[in-house]
């Protein structure tokens, strides 16, 4: 790739476009009956609405909007665990600016900032190292969220601390893995979804190997794509090619980033920093075995869990969404976000009732600032 732009070239998207219709057309896919193609990546449905490919593209092929948003699979019951810790006068919080609006049951992250509380919102897990070395006599909290993308980030910080011997700084570790939810959204007899679109950047960590499930097991197709509009309507294509031959295969678009076995330096670091939780509880997906990371032992004195009490340690929560959100079933493809009750009326980005209104890779928030503050359809 020598310039962005030639990923967004409209001759080259008309040209695929023409492809992608005619071979929907090839297959009988309709606007009644259409291809019901899932983008996993949170990131994927931003770039789909800016670009208006949803309004584009063949009506015979459907997005559906699938658990690629860290921030907003994140249960309430996590929300209210990091206003707890960051409450506290010892500790000095800090987060990605995502998480610092995301509705916990008592209180956002940055309504506790507004009472008091010190929260400082990093680009990095370094410069949360950076706080704890300027700052002794503190409890330096990072709060660790994402999915394979920015673990290794954090699994490098506490081995870097662990070498500097840093006693004040931890990590509330709610970092998530990606194919776990997939397999869940498979078995469930009432989801129809016929092939994926892969996430980029996570895939840049693990490579493609972890997504053979969905071929193998499931027999769906799944292609990882990259970001650009070019890119998207390219894996879409690729998807519908497999479902005219009768193939299921795992296809990398992204090949010009991804590696087919991701980046060792990460995956080693991850290995030796955590392990898989028993579970994790997902929001609109309940608990997942295996789904969630943990702090290793070894590394037990950089886990935030452990020192302050807090989280599955001091057991589970039920934390129910706010009566009416329907955030769970958006963010699992059930409906679109216009089918929430409160889209654009009772959740907006400036008062958000979820947690997909407010993060920039949710659906929500990507239907409001690329379709306008539609108020809710009648749901079907």
């Amino acid at each position: 790739m020598r310039y962005v732009e030639e990923f967004r070239d409209p001759a080259a998207a008309r040209a695929l476009l023409d492809r992608i219709a005619a071979l929907a057309n090839e297959i009988g896919a309709t606007a009644a009956a259409p291809v019901h193609i899932m983008e996993i990546c949170g990131g994927h449905t931003h770039a789909i609405f800016r670009y208006g490919l949803d309004k584009l593209i063949h009506p015979g092929v459907e997005f559906i909007h699938g658990p690629g948003c860290p921030v907003c699979v994140l249960p309430m019951s996590r929300v209210d665990e990091c206003v707890e810790l960051a409450e506290r006068p010892e500790v000095i919080f800090t987060t990605f600016g995502d998480a610092m609006r995301v509705p916990g049951t008592r209180k956002s992250l940055i309504q506790a900032k507004a009472e008091g509380a010190d929260i400082r919102m990093v680009y990095s897990p370094l410069d949360a190292l950076e706080l704890a070395r300027r700052n002794p006599e503190r409890e330096v909290v990072f709060f660790g969220l994402g999915f394979e993308t920015t673990t290794p980030s954090t699994a490098l910080s506490i081995q870097q601390a662990a070498r500097e011997g840093l006693t004040n700084f931890t990590v509330f570790c709610n970092h998530i893995t990606v194919p776990p939810p997939i397999r869940v959204l498979l078995e469930d007899p009432h989801m129809i979804l016929d092939g994926f679109v892969g996430p980029g950047h996570v895939s840049m960590v693990i490579g493609t190997d972890p997504y053979r499930f969905i071929a193998e097991d499931f027999g769906k197709p799944i292609v990882v794509a990259g970001f650009e509009p070019l890119d998207l309507l390219q894996s879409v294509l690729m998807v519908l090619e497999q479902i005219r031959d009768g193939r299921a295969e795992v296809e990398n678009q992204y090949a010009r980033v991804v590696p087919e076995h991701g980046n060792p330096v990460s995956v080693a670091a991850i290995a030796e920093v955590y392990e898989p939780r028993p579970s994790f509880e997902w929001r609109g997906l309940g608990e997942i075995d295996e789904s969630g990371l943990r702090i290793r032992d070894r590394y037990r004195a950089f886990d935030a869990e452990a020192k302050f009490g807090i989280g599955y340690g001091a057991g589970p929560r039920d934390v129910r969404e706010p009566e009416g959100c329907a955030c769970g079933q958006v963010m699992t493809g059930r409906i679109k976000p216009t089918g929430c009750p409160h889209f654009g009326t009772g959740c907006t980005p400036e008062m958000p009732l979820g947690a997909l209104m407010v993060s920039s890779e949710g659906a929500c928030a990507a239907y409001y600032q690329y379709g306008g503050a539609r108020a809710a359809e009648p749901a079907a």
